[in-house]
C-alpha cells in the first residue's frame, strides 16, 4: 500500500484536494464544493468524507494531513478565528478533522501554504528564505524563513495585503482601513485604478470601453496596456510602483532570496513582473536589490496542496519523510 500525504485546500467555492507522495509529487487530485450552509459548519466532515473514500479508492496509506485555510489562524491549535469567506468563526479545525479520520493533522493559512508549494517544487526552487505574494481579488502574502513559515505573535505575519500604500485619502479595504496595497495592488484595485484613468480620457480604448460596458476588470485595463493605451499604462504603472514600493520594504528588513509573484494577476507575465521588478530596484537597498530574484509562480491552482502536503510532511516523523 502506498505512503501518501493528503492535503486539503479550503477555498470559498470549492475544497482543492490531493493525495501527494513524500517527495512532492500530486498521486491524484479533485475538488468537491464548499457547502457554506450553516456557516461552513460542514466543510471539514464532508472532506473528511471525500478523503476517506479517496482512500478506499487508490488504497493509499495516509501518514498525515496538512489543511490550508483563509482566515485567521492559531496554527499551534488549528483554530480558525474567523475565516469570512466560508463563515468560520472560532472553529477548531484541527481538532474535527483529527476526530473525523484519526490522522495528525496540521493548519495553517492558505497564502503561507502557497508559499510553501512554491519553495518545495516551484518557482522557489527549495529557497531557505521567500517571499510569496498573491495577487487575486485581494493580495495575500506568505514569509518563509530558514525554512520555516514565520507566523509571529498572533498567527498574522505576511499579511502584505494590508500593508499602507496611500497614506491620505485611499480606498477603503475590506480590512476596515483605508489605502492597503490590496486596494491599489491586486486585481479589484486595478479594476478600480483603470475606471479612473479611463473616466479620466474618454478618447482612451479603456475610456471607450468603460463608457460602452459601464465596467472594466483587471485583465481588460492589463491588455490594453500591453497594447500601448497610455492611460490603461498609467493604471498597471502606478499598481506595480506601489507593489515594487512594498516589496522593497518587506525586502529590506526580510532579506529574502526569491520572491514569488502568483494568483491571477500574475497571468499577466513578464509585462507584469519587468515593472514590478523596475520599481523594487528603485526602492531597495542596492545590493538587495542586485541579489534578490523576482519570479512567476509556477504551480497555479496546485501550489495551496502542495504547500499543504509540505506542511504535513514536515510535521510526519514516519519512514519516507521527505529531506525538507
Amino acid at each position: 500500500m502506498k505512503s501518501v500525504l493528503a492535503a486539503v485546500d479550503v477555498g470559498g467555492t470549492s475544497l482543492k484536494m490531493a493525495f501527494v507522495t513524500h517527495d512532492g509529487e500530486i498521486a491524484a487530485k479533485w475538488e468537491i464544493p464548499t457547502n457554506q450552509s450553516d456557516k461552513g459548519a460542514h466543510i471539514i466532515s464532508e472532506a473528511a468524507a471525500s478523503i476517506k473514500e479517496k482512500q478506499r479508492e487508490y488504497n493509499v496509506d495516509i501518514g498525515a494531513v496538512g489543511v490550508g485555510a483563509p482566515g485567521f489562524i492559531d496554527v499551534e491549535r488549528g483554530f480558525i478565528y474567523e475565516a469570512v469567506n466560508v463563515g468560520w468563526k472560532s472553529y477548531p479545525l484541527r481538532e474535527e478533522m483529527e476526530s473525523l479520520l484519526g490522522l495528525p493533522v496540521v493548519v495553517d493559512n492558505d497564502a503561507n501554504l502557497a508559499a510553501g508549494g512554491e519553495k518545495w517544487k516551484g518557482a522557489g526552487g527549495g529557497a531557505d528564505n521567500l517571499l510569496a505574494v498573491t495577487l487575486g481579488t485581494g493580495v495575500g502574502g506568505g514569509i518563509i524563513a530558514g525554512g520555516s513559515i514565520i507566523h509571529g505573535q498572533s498567527g498574522m505575519a505576511g499579511e502584505i495585503g494590508h500593508i499602507t500604500a496611500v497614506r491620505e485619502g485611499g480606498a477603503r479595504c475590506n480590512c476596515g482601513k483605508n489605502g492597503c496595497l490590496e486596494t491599489v495592488a491586486s486585481a479589484t484595485g486595478i479594476a478600480r485604478i483603470g475606471r479612473e484613468k479611463a473616466a479620466a480620457n474618454p478618447s482612451s480604448s479603456i475610456g471607450g470601453a468603460l463608457k460602452a460596458k459601464g465596467s472594466l476588470s483587471a485583465k481588460e485595463i492589463i491588455d490594453a496596456a500591453k497594447n500601448g493605451d497610455h492611460a490603461a499604462e498609467e493604471a498597471v504603472n502606478e499598481a506595480a510602483d506601489h507593489l515594487g514600493f512594498a516589496l522593497a520594504n518587506l525586502c529590506n528588513s526580510l532579506n529574502p532570496e526569491t520572491i514569488v509573484i502568483g494568483g491571477g494577476v500574475s497571468k499577466a507575465g513578464d509585462y507584469l513582473v519587468e515593472k514590478i521588478t523596475a520599481s523594487f530596484k528603485t526602492y531597495a537597498i542596492p545590493k538587495i536589490a542586485a541579489e534578490t530574484t523576482i519570479r512567476l509562480a509556477e504551480l497555479g491552482n496546485d501550489a495551496g496542496v502542495i504547500g499543504a502536503a509540505w506542511l504535513a510532511a514536515k510535521a510526519y516523523r514516519g519512514e519516507g519523510t521527505a529531506e525538507l
